[in-house]
């Protein structure tokens, strides 16, 4: 099919260039107007761009080449335009010469046996009178048969390889395009890994915020019908949320406009709150500081923070003794949330789940620090006494000895700037 094809490419500029080298012109001059005409219509041929991604497109399909897919560059486009018109020639050559040779092969390899089973004693090829013979003695033509069909196989093989290789220096990516290709794909691993981490993060926390609601909308509902029907408004209510968000998400990443629909920070921290204590969670709120003072990107990464550490708090640590504290202090940004855990404790795998790992990145792109794990009393930060912060020992109430999982960030203020 290649061979073909090269050879109905080649009759254009071939066509044109018998046009300008007529019979009645000197030899030089027929040889330089055949020359010249050949070369203006095979460049004027891979002048066009779509020229190169239908090359490329066709030695990846009927030759097997493997070659990536044509990337826009800063660079000059004219060397890509040459190159695609010096990769024509070889593959009209090559498919006419593929082509005249194959079918020589074929013809010679039917006309053989055909003669010698006509009864035919002599035939003539090139030229050449050759004795068949009748009956058995004849059957020696079978061989050239073979053989011309070898020789179309052989040629069609060898016109493949060569153009295969030609096609990987000609038609493949120059240094230039392979940086553009790889940022390009760099652009498409990060876009996929944000889109993943915004799914863990928003559905996340509702599908775990609806299922502790459903279950209480279960158990509520013969004992208190209102309590079960607040119960499924909040899941009506959070699960709107969690499409707007996902309408958000899958809008950042298409080429058309984006979602218009606001990324939440931590002014809409309130309603994130009342939807974890609608799930029937007890969460302890203290903020320090004007939050409306944060800045936009520090903000809305600082909500997704919360929200991924109250959902792993909901989904490992129950719903009782859940504590969050926010502070603005010294240019810095610091989310504290903390929930007990059982004895045997989740906390090794939570450690290294997506959602702490999600929230890392996050952070880390802010230039911020991020420290997870199980303290042993308080909230870590007091080492057993009164940080103020209501989670001290003896405050409330609470054991000292009780362990709980914390989750400390913080992240500078000025990380934007």
């Amino acid at each position: 099919m290649f061979a073909a094809l090269g050879a109905a490419l080649s009759l254009p500029p071939l066509t044109a260039a018998l046009l300008f080298a007529p019979p009645s012109w000197p030899a030089g001059l027929r040889v330089l107007g055949f020359v010249c005409a050949f070369a203006v219509v095979t460049a004027a041929m891979g002048a066009p761009q779509s020229a190169r991604r239908v090359s490329v497109w066709l030695a990846n399909g009927l030759l097997g080449a493997g070659l990536p897919a044509p990337v826009e560059t800063t660079g000059p486009r004219w060397v890509n335009r040459l190159r695609t018109a010096v990769w024509l020639v070889p593959h009209m050559v090559l498919g006419g010469v593929v082509t005249a040779v194959s079918c020589l092969a074929v013809f010679g390899a039917v006309a053989f046996p055909s003669v010698w089973l006509g009864g035919e004693e002599r035939m003539t090829v090139f030229g050449l009178s050759l004795w068949i013979g009748e009956g058995w003695r004849g059957t020696w033509a079978l061989l050239p048969a073979m053989g011309c069909l070898a020789l179309a196989a052989g040629v069609t093989l060898g016109g493949a390889v060569l153009l295969r290789r030609l096609a990987a220096v000609l038609l493949g990516h120059r240094p230039g395009e392979r940086l553009a290709a790889a940022e390009e794909r760099m652009n498409l691993l990060a876009q996929r890994n944000r889109l993943a981490q915004e799914l863990h993060d928003s559905i996340g926390h509702t599908l775990t915020a609806s299922t502790i609601q459903a279950a209480v909308a279960v158990e509520l509902m013969d004992s208190d019908p209102a309590g079960a029907r607040r119960a499924l408004n909040s899941i009506e209510e959070t699960s709107r949320a969690a499409m707007d968000d996902l309408d958000h998400v899958l809008g950042m990443l298409r080429e058309e406009r984006p979602s218009a629909v606001p990324r939440p920070t931590l002014a809409d921290l309130g309603p994130l709150v009342e939807r974890v204590r609608g799930a029937g969670a007890e969460l302890a709120v203290q903020v320090h500081g004007d939050l409306a003072l944060v800045p936009a990107t520090v903000s809305r990464e600082a909500y997704r923070v919360v929200q991924e550490g109250l959902t792993n708090a909901l989904r490992h640590g129950g719903k009782a003794g859940i504590r969050l504290r926010t502070t603005m202090r010294d240019g810095w940004l610091e989310l504290e949330l903390t929930n007990p855990v059982a004895m045997r404790g989740p906390a090794r795998q939570r450690a290294g789940g997506q959602g702490v790992q999600g929230i890392g990145d996050r952070v880390r792109l802010l230039r911020g620090t991020t420290h997870a794990g199980v303290v042993e009393g308080g909230c870590g930060g007091c080492r057993g006494g009164d940080c103020g912060d209501g989670c001290g020992s003896g405050v409330g109430g609470r054991d000292p000895g009780e362990r709980r999982w914390r989750l400390l960030v913080r992240i500078p203020l000025r990380s934007v700037s």
